[in-house]
């Protein structure tokens, strides 16, 4: 695979923001497995944990073979913290669908629309493991997937609903995109488009978490983002 040598460090610390994300996502899977109400859902959380632990491992592996004085200790980006901190503080609460919309559906949807985007890249240059990455995306669709479809049974459960979720969705989102706005000198220095990259965030974030939208009566919610396969 061909990398021009400038591109090595700024490639690097993408991979190790992804990286620390692959572990938020690891942590707050096996905290869910805890919370979640039957075994189906704790036995598909448990192999989630198990997914996104090896994400980071296979992410370090290729931050040594990019730029190795990338991987020592290192602060996470501020807003990755504050991410995690919301996250943290729902499962202290047991809030079982906040944690569903912060990991599932906006976080995994921001890895998934960061990975297709990678991808791209990574096939252009002819990179190697196609059926390894292959697997990375189908395994992050899955995820998001489970998240979508276990918050929209909740809904019509009516265990929790979108008006009680979509506040706090914001924050989550906001800080999605400062996180975004946070990496923009990286994306560029790797040759790619930082505002590209922002829009396919969006792609992934349901209608209902817009503030704007209001639900017909009656109409089932959309827990969903725009159409994405689901293993």
């Amino acid at each position: 695979m061909v990398v021009h040598p400038g591109q090595r460090a700024p490639i690097a610390r993408l991979l190790r923001f992804l990286q620390d994300g692959e572990y938020l996502a690891s942590d707050c899977a096996r905290a869910q497995a805890q919370l979640a109400p039957d075994p189906g859902m704790r036995r598909f959380l448990l192999s989630q944990a198990r997914q996104e632990s090896y994400h980071a491992i296979v992410f370090q592996a290729n931050i040594a073979w990019l730029a190795p004085r990338h991987l020592g200790s290192c602060p996470l980006l501020p807003p990755m913290a504050q991410y995690r901190t919301l996250i943290e503080d729902a499962i202290r609460r047991g809030d079982f669908a906040e944690t569903l919309m912060a990991e599932q559906i906006i976080l995994e949807g921001l890895g998934e629309a960061i990975l297709q985007r990678i991808e791209e890249g990574l096939a252009n240059r002819k990179a190697p493991f196609e059926r390894l990455r292959r697997m990375f995306l189908q395994q992050e669709e899955a995820h998001h997937g489970f998240g979508c479809r276990t918050l929209e049974r909740m809904f019509s459960a009516g265990v929790t609903s979108p008006e009680a979720l979509r506040d706090r969705g914001q924050e989550y989102l906001a800080l999605t995109h400062a996180m975004i706005a946070t990496l923009a000198d990286l994306f560029t220095a790797s040759g790619e488009d930082a505002t590209a990259w922002a829009a396919d965030v969006g792609r992934y974030a349901p209608e209902w978490l817009n503030p704007h939208v209001q639900r017909r009566e009656g109409a089932p919610p959309d827990a969903s983002a725009s159409p994405v396969a689901v293993g």
